[in-house]
């Protein structure tokens, strides 16, 4: 007996199986409100999300950093998009299960490309294949389709597999793996030849395929409540059953080697080390009947929710691995470098006050951040993002710098024509400002342009030479050179330009 859900139409999207009664679980925060019964996920080559709208035959668009909508809704000129996916030519692919075709969507102006491409038999899901084409399972005709990216054509004849594909996921030895819902198989694709090379059997109703970084593939098996993993070496199952939630629809891996699972019926995301293949942690209450996720460049677990029309964003607790420099003035402005994962939305602070100027990279595993005035001693580094908090106790340490620093520099002096030196070495000499006395024994760094001429240590005068006979042309053709102190716990860094004088 089959239960429908709301408005999704056809047999690709009703439960195979009854849900019974299922207790009410707090969805994530946040989620994200998009469309009319959300389908299919998938990430633009600037980490932003589309999320197909089944109901509402639309895709959302959602900043994955913000985790705001940027497009409310595009139409995309099917009816019942499904399972999309982003070919390298930065087009969308998008099954439309009713209406029998392909839209394709340009990700860089949201806009249909031309008309839907005739595609018969419920097209259900799309994947990319090593070449940059585009392969479609077709649920009711028990085929794949090959679409050319180039033409926006589907080539060739079709590829049969079980009955009623749906999930593609393609392994790095270029093989396609193909979820078969109702024969309870998957086939195995060669996608340089478009041949079956092999049908293995897995658990009751494989819907979605994930491939792990080991090369391991996870099917979700939406009746039998489990995952059945596939060495995609040598085509064998590894793990016949490892139970996860009620009805998993979809599973994805993260960069962090984890696989997620939706699990529809029990509103929540199973989490498995694909190291162990064991399920850890509780599971993660998501929307109203998950039915598919996708992680992020950044680490974030995407969650599609048909029943509740929004989308779960789960972010995990920052992890921080190294922190540098670790130690700079009291007077604050050291720039610092943390890096770690989970570090998406971070803010900073450092022995209880907050740093300025926190800039995250992409894939959250990195930020820069300014270092605000401190007490001089050891102090805590706390990161805090919107899915917890870390912190590197004593990581950063105030030293209180005595005295500033002042630097000159001699010109260097030549003759043109011909070139000629008339001085042999380069000449900083180093001051503390506020004795007004010469500073010996430390190391001053001499560069001209890009290129590092060399160093040299203060003497009793606090000069510091470096001969100049042989890298004088580089001086010359850079129009002088420069002088850096690097500055130590007690003397402040200072710096001078010198030309170059012709007499």
């Amino acid at each position: 007996m089959s239960t429908d859900v709301q408005t999704a139409a056809g047999e690709l999207l009703q439960l195979t199986a009854p849900l019974g009664q299922v207790a009410a679980a707090a969805p994530a925060d946040p989620t994200i409100p998009v469309g009319t019964n959300p389908v299919g996920l998938a990430f633009t080559s600037t980490g932003d999300l589309y999320v197909t709208n089944s109901g509402s035959s639309s895709v959302t668009l959602i900043n994955t950093s913000t985790d705001t909508v940027i497009v409310p809704g595009i139409p995309e000129g099917g009816t019942t998009p499904a399972w999309l996916a982003i070919a390298p030519n930065g087009s969308a692919y998008i099954p439309n299960n009713i209406s029998n075709n392909v839209s394709v969507i340009d990700t860089a102006t949201n806009t249909v490309v031309g008309s839907p491409i005739p595609l018969a038999g419920g097209p259900a899901a799309a994947a990319v294949i090593p070449s940059g084409n585009v392969y479609v399972s077709r649920f009711a005709g028990n085929a794949v389709s090959v679409i050319d990216t180039s033409t926006n054509t589907v080539v060739g004849a079709a590829i049969p597999t079980g009955s009623g594909p749906v999930g593609i996921a393609v392994a790095p030895n270029g093989n396609a793996y193909v979820a078969n819902r109702n024969s309870n198989t998957v086939t195995v694709i060669d996608t340089t030849t478009n041949t079956v090379l092999v049908s293995l059997p897995v658990g009751n109703g494989p819907n979605f395929i994930a491939i792990a970084p080991n090369g391991h593939a996870y099917v979700a098996n939406i009746n039998s409540n489990d995952v059945t993993v596939i060495d995609t070496a040598s085509n064998t199952v590894l793990v016949p059953s490892l139970p996860v939630g009620t009805n998993p629809w979809g599973v994805a891996v993260g960069p962090d080697g984890n696989a997620y699972t939706a699990n529809r019926g029990s509103n929540n995301v199973s989490v498995i080390d694909t190291a162990t293949n064991t399920v850890v942690g509780s599971p993660i209450a998501v929307g109203s009947q998950p039915i598919s996720v996708a992680v992020a460049p950044n680490g974030k677990v995407y969650v599609a929710n048909i029943a509740s029309s929004n989308v779960s964003a789960i972010q995990f607790a920052p992890v921080l691995t190294s922190l540098s420099p670790t130690q700079g003035p009291t007077t604050g402005g050291t720039v610092v470098t943390i890096t770690g994962t989970n570090l998406t939305g971070a803010s900073v602070t450092i022995g209880g006050n907050p740093a300025t100027g926190v800039i995250v990279n992409a894939t959250g595993t990195q930020l820069t951040a300014a270092t605000p005035p401190g007490a001089a001693g050891p102090a805590t580094v706390t990161v805090t993002t919107p899915g917890g908090t870390a912190s590197l106790v004593g990581g950063f340490t105030y030293f209180v710098p005595a005295h500033a620093t002042s630097l000159s520099a001699t010109p260097a002096l030549s003759r043109l024509f011909p070139p000629q030196v008339y001085y042999p070495f380069l000449n900083a000499t180093l001051t503390d400002q506020v004795t007004g006395l010469p500073v010996s024994g430390q190391t001053i760094t001499f560069r001209t342009g890009t290129q590092t001429l060399g160093t040299a240590v203060t003497n009793a005068h606090g000069t510091a030479q470096l001969s100049e006979a042989l890298t004088f042309p580089l001086i010359l053709a850079n129009g002088g050179y420069t002088a850096t102190f690097a500055g130590t716990p007690t003397l402040l860094p200072s710096s001078a330009n010198a030309g170059i004088i012709a007499p």
